[in-house]
């Protein structure tokens, strides 16, 4: 079986992309410099090399030592609020990383590409349900450089020996092994689950949009869901079948705010009333994405409840502190 090398597969979504990767019978690289990963993720016997992906000297170390056939690049700054105040290191991680991981690989003569894009690139769309024909009009520094990212790889995939997908994901929870879990200190979940175990009340920014409850309405996936459209991808690439430049990994309804709270009163068996708080400035009132072409060509499928979202979560999470 060949072997990937998954860079920023010590973090949260890519440690579960190199698991799955491994329980389907794949050999496993991770590269990951741990700012935001964590070197427990990675499981034991798979081989872990620390660097940037932005030190040419690590990526090529990965790819060279292990006779890597294929890349999923998750490796990035992923803080989408955060890169307004830093640009210059966003786009550094995200689009430099990006051209050093593909100069590398066409020098070592890897040609498959599995990208973690992001929904980011679509900014504010005006549409029910973003497509991957959506216009992109990225809002942040973290949404720009994702799609100049998408950008640089499509280019060198015209004049290379380069066959890739980038996959935009939503809003991406839950977890599917008790010892990794959302460290993010900006996302929705964990926000709310520290909370509860703090023995604060959640906050609900705004309950006052055009939407069924008032609350704000996003696209929730579970990690395994989207570790698995990874592994199709790695396949698919393998196969040498035909897949498009990118792929929306949505479920194709949305849930609210209000509805996550619920949720997660119900997961977590603390009864509670979160606070409502104003509108954070810029926050759309819906976005929601369908999964069609993926389910198409990847074996999409939304496998779990918005309930097995919080109980996962709510499980890892709790672990992390007991141990």
């Amino acid at each position: 079986m060949s072997t990937w090398l998954v860079t920023g597969g010590a973090g949260y979504i890519g440690a579960h992309v190199a698991r799955a990767l491994t329980s389907a019978g794949y050999g496993v690289v991770v590269l990951d410099d741990l700012s935001s990963g964590h070197r427990d993720f990675v499981e034991d016997g798979v081989p872990f090399v620390e660097g940037s992906v932005v030190d040419p000297n690590a990526v090529h170390a990965s790819l060279g030592e292990y006779s890597c056939d294929g890349v999923v690049h998750l490796a990035g700054f992923k803080y989408a609020g955060v890169s307004v105040q830093r640009p210059l290191h966003t786009y550094r991680q995200n689009v430099t990383g990006t051209q050093v991981l593909l100069e590398a690989m066409d020098e070592r003569g890897v040609e498959q590409l599995v990208f973690s894009s992001s929904a980011a690139v679509y900014g504010t769309p005006d549409v029910d349900q973003v497509t991957e024909r959506t216009a992109t009009t990225p809002e942040s520094p973290y949404g720009e450089s994702k799609l100049v990212a998408e950008w640089l790889i499509r280019d060198v995939e015209r004049v290379a020996a380069l066959r890739s997908t980038s996959l935009r994901y939503f809003n991406v929870v839950g977890s599917a092994y008790d010892d990794v879990y959302d460290t993010s200190p900006h996302n929705l979940f964990p926000l709310v689950l520290d909370a509860l175990l703090e023995g604060r009340t959640p906050v609900v920014n705004g309950t006052d949009y055009p939407t069924p409850d008032g609350s704000c309405v996003r696209d929730y996936v579970h990690v395994a869901d989207i570790a698995d459209a990874h592994v199709a991808a790695v396949r698919a690439l393998e196969d040498g079948r035909p897949l498009e430049p990118v792929y929306n990994l949505g479920s194709g309804a949305g849930t609210s705010v209000l509805q996550i709270m619920d949720a997660m009163a119900r997961g977590t068996g603390t009864a509670f009333q979160p606070t409502v708080g104003p509108r954070r400035p810029g926050d759309p009132a819906r976005i929601v994405a369908s999964g069609e072409l993926a389910a198409r060509d990847l074996d999409w499928a939304m496998r779990h409840s918005l309930d097995d979202m919080v109980r996962s979560a709510w499980a890892a999470r709790s672990r992390s502190l007991a141990s």
